[in-house]
């Protein structure tokens, strides 16, 4: 596997390992939603960071190429300050989640559907 199938394929959460609250007796079962939204969410924040690497390289490289031309420059620095944005968007969201569980002491990182025994 190379470097770039590593950064870019989400891990499994739950589903390669077979655990037992999302497979039982080679069965699915309905707490495999919580397997299947912990790798949607996985892959989430994989596609924001490198939407937000693509268009820093992309800003960055227009920024060095704009040759003095006012309006390349400010396209490029506009292209930067969304890049940013955005990354500063999906930490604050994620600080935010943080200070609602530690302020209602619910766990709300974690999705559960109970399970009967």
């Amino acid at each position: 596997m190379n470097l770039l199938t590593k950064i870019i394929s989400p891990i499994p959460v739950c589903a390669a390992d077979w655990n037992s609250t999302c497979v039982k007796d080679g069965v699915a079962t309905i707490q495999g939603f919580n397997c299947l939204f912990a790798n949607i969410a996985q892959v989430i924040v994989y596609f924001a960071g490198l939407v937000f690497f693509i268009m820093f390289i992309r800003g960055g490289f227009s920024y060095l190429t704009s040759g003095g031309d006012p309006k390349k420059i400010a396209k490029a620095t506009s292209t930067l300050t969304m890049a940013v944005i955005g990354l500063v968007g999906v930490i604050i969201s994620f600080l935010i989640i943080k200070f609602i569980e530690s302020f209602t002491g619910v766990n709300v990182t974690e999705f559960a559907i109970p399970s009967t025994p």
